[in-house]
């Protein structure tokens, strides 16, 4: 047994060292360690423990313990409780940063490790963008450890300065282009964020329940977009045949498999047959590269369709709706004006001249 004194102090039989034993502001008994052999220090740092419960100070004993895993842990949970994050896309941003955090105590990470990381990553090629997601997540668990009382304070992440916005998009030529060099499985997708603006985790999340052919709609839910918001949109004719002929085959892909796959476009072969699609960077690029359109990625489909709608005549406040910007200025960055507008433009004003 503990040698105690009664007053809130004691040894552990196998060890000199002083140990406290106090009530916190929630009732709760604590006991910790002094790191001590000297009653009188081992008696102040019990005073002050008891001062601060006093004053309704949060105590956090365990603080030099919490680790980044158990940090990662918390997070999920929360996200997954929640639901205000898309489970897979946290998971992605989490897979570069354990390689670097694993096992390190939370306490321990900071700016300076923050800046370390993104060293790292920049030399893996890492675009500025990505890495402050990556960032953003770490900050996050952070701030949700302080709030669970794992974490004394949380330190500030300065974030890396990013490129401009981009520009870029697709005219419908050049997206046919690319369209025909992509997987079957990745077709269909790709035409959805070129018609409606919606984002990739946005379509790619998509499940069967969402696609109603008869009406000619698809509908994400309310709390699953990046503003929150639900959404519905009509198909044009073209897509409403691509959609029917994908669940045509993920109907037979469920014959095939014995099994129901609530995924509007899952993976159609290979090692993952049937499960949702997360990242197909690898095979849009090799697209692109075929289709001579090198660089091209798979959110300019969103900046094409503001501006095909823009150019379509489509009322900003309606294609707003559709493609799910919740501000105009942030809508208006993505309406692009290429050199070719420019040029009917100035020949619509001479053939004003002229009349």
């Amino acid at each position: 047994m503990a040698r105690s004194g009664g007053d809130g102090l004691y040894k552990r039989p196998d060890s000199e060292v002083f140990w406290i034993s106090y009530i916190d502001a929630n009732g709760t008994r604590r006991r910790e360690s002094t790191k001590t052999t000297d009653r009188e220090t081992a008696k102040r740092i019990l005073d002050d423990r008891r001062g601060r419960v006093a004053r309704g100070e949060i105590l956090l004993p365990r603080v030099d313990r919490v680790t980044y895993d158990e940090g990662r842990a918390d997070l999920l949970a929360y996200y997954e409780t929640h639901g205000t994050r898309d489970l897979a896309e946290a998971k992605a941003r989490l897979t570069h940063l354990e390689t670097f955090f694993t096992g390190r105590k939370l306490v321990s990470i900071g700016q300076a490790e923050a800046t370390v990381y993104a060293k790292a990553r920049l030399d893996e090629d890492a675009a500025a963008g990505t890495i402050n997601r990556e960032l953003a997540t770490l900050s996050k668990m952070l701030h949700l450890a302080h709030e669970h009382g794992k974490l004394q304070r949380v330190p500030v992440i300065k974030k890396l300065r990013e490129a401009d916005p981009r520009a870029g998009f697709e005219t419908h030529e050049q997206f046919a282009s690319i369209l025909k060099h992509l997987p079957l499985e990745l077709q269909a997708p790709s035409l959805v964020a070129f018609t409606l603006g919606w984002r990739k985790r946005e379509v790619l999340a998509l499940q069967r329940r969402q696609l109603d052919l008869q009406a000619g709609t698809l509908r994400l839910d309310h709390g699953k977009t990046k503003n929150r918001e639900g959404r519905v949109a009509h198909f044009t004719p073209e897509l409403k045949a691509a959609l029917a002929a994908q669940v045509e085959r993920v109907k037979e892909l469920e014959r095939k498999a014995g099994r129901i796959i609530a995924w509007i476009f899952p993976h159609l072969e290979g090692a993952h047959t049937g499960e949702r699609i997360l990242d197909p960077r690898k095979a849009w690029a090799e697209a692109c590269k075929k289709a001579g359109l090198p660089g091209v990625l798979f959110h300019d489909l969103r900046r094409s369709a503001v501006r095909n709608m823009e150019q379509a005549g489509v009322p900003r406040s309606v294609a707003m709706k559709i493609s799910g910007h919740k501000t105009e200025n942030v809508y208006r960055r993505y309406a692009i004006v290429s050199d070719a507008d420019l040029a009917a433009a100035a020949q619509k004003l001479a053939a004003a001249v002229r009349v």
